[in-house]
């Protein structure tokens, strides 16, 4: 099975959240028990800037992810991402989603540490 295609557009320094309801090819709920999601931000597949998601599960098939606005600032100009299902009691892995990341330069508070005037 191949992961769909979930290009993300992220504005540098913001958070986002991004709610998945996972179906099958009939529009059923994907039965998520047992499983543990992850997800990563790369500059590029097995590149060295890893920006890790927090993922959460809501049963049966809800998966809500959330980048905090200090990682969302660490981000490359551009990547890729996707989130990975393990299935914790036969040790399957799928990637459910997948796709590139465009990042959109902030404006307020565009500087990460602030000079402080004397």
């Amino acid at each position: 099975m191949q992961p769909a295609n979930l290009p993300l557009e992220i504005y540098r320094g913001d958070s986002m959240r991004l709610r998945v309801k996972l179906l099958d090819q009939d529009q059923q709920p994907i039965d998520l028990t047992d499983v543990v999601a992850k997800s990563e931000i790369r500059d590029r597949p097995a590149g060295t800037v890893v920006i890790p998601l927090e993922c959460t599960i809501t049963l049966p098939n809800l998966i809500e992810l959330f980048l905090t606005p200090g990682d969302s600032y660490r981000l490359p100009v551009s990547g890729v991402w996707d989130l990975q299902l393990t299935y914790t009691l036969s040790g399957e892995v799928q990637t459910a989603l997948a796709g590139q990341v465009t990042v959109i330069p902030d404006v307020t508070d565009s500087t990460p540490y602030p000079q402080l005037l004397p």
